[in-house]
């Protein structure tokens, strides 16, 4: 900080009041003393200040005299007050007491700061204008990753003193703070790491308070050096100097260290053995991907399996030894303009894509030119492609660095775990469980102590579309709309994320997993226990999913420990979930449309294509899609033929062999199905939306048996984007039979009408990409057509759209657009996901509200 005196600077050499400063008198150097009530011995020369600024350099006497009658900086001694600012929020790890220290010495306020296990506790004196400054930058202006929440103040009594100081963290109480999500690397670390004459030159694991780990790491709390995983890392004296420097960008930045002192790059061969450390270790880790090889590359939140995506036999190998079907892959490439090459993108998705989060993003895939693109297994029969650009350090060495000879531009980048279990993350368990994917491993030596999955999102219709919710996101809270008491949610059996919740804030857990492996089950219980360590929540109650077989609710159950379990409708759930992210309050009610793939229903069905008169208290089931017979439970989902001869059936069309759904039945299967249908043994009854998407995929010759969950709707989306017709046109659709019924009951949509127009549509030779098209535009036109019904008989005119349906852009988009035209307000998921892993929240709030 320099004050210009006529004829002088002054640079106040620690930062605070009460310290020495430089001072430049016609150009000799010289020590004063910063005007302050005591006066240190040894120094003669003073700073006169008026309103924060220097105006004159005196002595000892003129200094006392000024003390006296006159306000050195502004103030005078009866004038001082004393405050006391309890911060709460994400205000641990992010460069908040730097911000804090660097604030109170531009004021020239004396006192101390330090974390707590609630957040951060500073106390302030000085002017009452500079103590009120204070308190407004406090709030208004903190660091870019830290979220205040509330501050909360109270008067002290006047201390004196001269300095300001950060003081060791406390650790007594049960407590609450918020950690700040993992960051990627910020742009002046990343300009240090490329620059050869700084120490941290090509340094895999530069940091600083605005980037890097931070959940991951996170072992206890307060947010100290101590409780993370780089607690065994000794500073060097480098780094010591710039961690307790406040003037630095690396004051308290818990995970910083340097080549002399911080984590190690070792690649590990076949067999354990180590065949290479730091520089040799990236060098080999990047020939052996250009190679053709997989390697299992440590990051932020775990491992992740990396081969080169422009590399048919790697991707096609990788695909094989994971067992990871048509799944598509992620892609990390190394810059915004080799995103460009391989996608389309706005400016929104841009932003995106390349902001401090850095998700996966879905964006539409540019048709690939002869020798350009990914190879095609990449992200096989998908209109899109899942980016990601680099957000550690070690990714972008991995592309290669200054004069690092070109290398891969393109990489794919997918969980490091056989299908359906979590990530691994110990560095034990990669060498065995990840031995049959991969041919080396390139790892470090600092600790992952939270398994984190990379978040994906896309844009959609003006707003961001969470589809994961993990790193970058995770565990940032919630903001409820009415208090809710102690709360733990379970969530679903699939994307399943847990969420506790106490007061006005939910804490959901990062992306878990499907609940169908005991590996799965184990990571909800440590998930969810370190979520309590870190929110200081202690849930008296538990809830969970109504539907009697789901693991969670089992979950939920055994951890009881004599606590009540509320169990709530799926569905009811899903628009709860919407509701509370956008703050409505606890006696208000919506038209919800909650379509999905299965819920449980309170008739013992399998819901999916729900339109709920609902509040947090209570639903009621205004509309659904009629039913059809689903057999065969798991069978029915992973072969979507078998729903496409249910609709069939349903709609009273015999079972042709025009029909390329028929077709696709062995006959044997055909005679069993038949019998089931006309019997009802072993079918359930569904309504599902998620379904009748599987059928018509089928019924129109796209897709009949899936390798996982969506996979026939993807590609029904995506040829419905690629039709020449708008898929919002009302001239150039199908129709929904509507029954609505009498009194109370529900309406009826009928699916018959649409399954019949699309048979039609075949058989007259109708492009796939038209009857997807149609058959989207339909759906959209029912959401519509169904809430003109709801606000007809309610009143209400606010609509929630939740359910893993709702994850097509292509019928979001549509839906939200005519809903908008008819004067609905339209609630859609913009924080959480609209799929099972934003349920929790929804169930949170609905145990809460009764």
């Amino acid at each position: 900080m320099c004050l210009g005196i006529p004829g002088r600077v002054v640079e106040i050499v620690d930062g605070y009041a009460g310290q020495l400063a430089l001072v430049d008198v016609e150009g000799a150097q010289r020590r004063v003393n910063i005007g302050m009530l005591d006066e240190p011995p040894g120094c003669d020369d003073w700073v006169l200040l008026h309103m924060g600024f220097a105006v004159e350099l005196i002595d000892r006497a003129k200094a006392r005299e000024a003390l006296s009658g006159l306000e050195m900086m502004g103030r005078g001694r009866a004038q001082l007050i004393r405050r006391r600012f309890e911060v709460r929020g994400v205000v641990q790890g992010v460069g908040f007491r730097p911000f804090v220290y660097v604030t109170a010495s531009e004021l020239m306020l004396t006192g101390t700061v330090t974390n707590t296990v609630d957040g951060v506790l500073a106390e302030v004196e000085g002017t009452t204008d500079a103590v009120e400054e204070f308190g407004r930058r406090l709030r208004d202006d903190a660091p870019p990753l830290a979220v205040v929440e509330n501050v909360r103040t109270s008067d002290q009594p006047v201390r004196g003193g001269t300095g300001f100081t950060i003081e060791k963290s406390g650790t007594r109480g049960r407590g609450r703070t918020l950690v700040s999500p993992d960051i990627a690397t910020c742009r002046d670390c990343l300009d240090e790491m490329g620059d050869p004459s700084n120490r941290r030159y090509r340094h895999p694991f530069i940091t600083c308070t605005h980037c890097g780990p931070r959940f991951t790491i996170v072992t206890g709390l307060p947010y100290d050096r101590a409780a993370t995983t780089m607690a065994d890392f000794e500073m060097c004296g480098a780094c010591r100097a710039e961690y307790e420097n406040p003037r630095d960008r690396r004051f308290h930045a818990q995970p910083i260290a340097c080549p002399d002192c911080g984590p190690r790059l070792e690649l590990v061969g076949k067999g354990t053995a180590v065949r290479a450390r730091d520089e040799d270790a990236l060098l080999a880790a990047r020939e052996l991907v250009a190679d053709g090889g997989i390697i299992a590359v440590k990051g932020l939140g775990g491992y992740h399996l990396v081969c080169d995506a422009r590399n048919d036999r790697a991707v096609a190998e990788l695909r094989r030894r994971k067992r990871r079907g048509g799944k598509p892959f992620a892609v990390m490439v190394a810059g915004l303009d080799v995103a460009r090459e391989l996608v389309t993108m706005t400016g929104d998705e841009e932003d995106l894509l390349t902001g401090n989060r850095r998700p996966i993003v879905l964006l539409p895939r540019r048709p690939a030119r002869q020798g350009a693109g990914v190879c095609d297994a990449v992200a096989p029969g998908s209109p899109d492609l899942g980016l990601l650009l680099p957000y550690t350090p070690l990714h972008v060495l991995l592309f290669g660095a200054g004069d690092d000879r070109p290398g891969l531009d393109a990489l794919v980048m997918t969980s490091a775990n056989l299908s359906g279990e979590p990530i691994v993350t110990d560095d034990g368990a990669a060498l065995t469980v990840l031995a049959p994917l991969v041919d080396a491993w390139l790892r470090h030596d600092r600790g992952i102590h939270v398994p984190c999955d990379d978040s994906v999102s896309r844009y959609v219709a003006g707003a961001e579309l969470p589809l994961r919710r993990s790193r970058g996101y995770a565990p940032l809270p919630l903001a409820l709309p009415f208090d809710v008491p102690s709360t733990l949610a379970v969530g679903a059996d699939l994307k399943n994320t847990c969420a506790l919740g106490e007061g006005r804030y939910a804490w959901l857990s990062q992306h878990i997993g499907d609940m169908d492996d005991l590996a799965t089950i184990e990571a909800l219980t440590r998930n969810e226990k370190h979520l309590e360590e870190l929110t200081g929540v202690a849930p008296a109650r538990l809830v969970a999913d109504r539907h009697p077989g789901y693991r969670s609710g089992a979950w939920a159950r055994a951890h009881a420990a004599g606590r009540p379990v509320r169990t709530v409708q799926h569905h009811h759930a899903h628009i709860a979930s919407v509701m509370a992210e956008h703050g409505l309050g606890v006696d208000e009610s919506v038209i919800g449309i909650a379509f999905d793939g299965t819920g449980h229903g309170d008739d013992g069905a399998a819901w999916g294509g729900e339109v709920l008169v609902a509040g947090y208290k209570s639903f009621r089931r205004a509309a659904h899609l009629g039913y059809v017979p689903l057999a065969g439970g798991d069978a029915g989902v992973l072969r979507p033929y078998r729903m496409a001869l249910a609709h069939l059936h349903a709609a009273g069309i015999p079972w042709g062999e025009d029909s390329p759904a028929v077709r696709a039945c062995p006959p044997a299967e055909r005679n069993v199905l038949a019998h089931q249908f006309a019997t009802g043994f072993g079918c359930v009854s569904t309504s599902s939306m998620g379904r009748l998407f599987d059928a018509v995929a089928s019924l129109a010759g796209v897709r009949h048996e899936v390798a996982y969950e969506a996979e026939a709707a993807m590609e029904l989306e995506g040829l419905a984007r690629a039709a020449e017709s708008d898929p919002a046109a009302p001239e150039d659709h199908y129709h929904f039979g509507i029954r609505t019924g009498t009194g109370e009951g529900p309406a009826v949509a009928d699916s018959g009408p649409v399954v019949r127009a699309v048979v039609s549509d075949v058989r007259a030779g109708v492009p796939a990409e038209l009857i997807a098209a149609r058959f989207h535009a339909s759906v959209a036109a029912l959401v519509t057509g169904l809430a003109e019904i709801c606000r007809t008989r309610t009143g209400l005119d606010t609509v929630a759209l939740g359910g893993g349906v709702f994850q097509n852009a292509v019928l979001l988009g549509a839906a939200q657009r005519g809903l908008t035209e008819r004067g609905f307000t339209v609630l859609r998921p913009r924080l959480l996901p609209p799929n099972d892993g934003g349920i929790a929240l929804g169930q949170l709030m609905i145990a809460a509200s009764g």
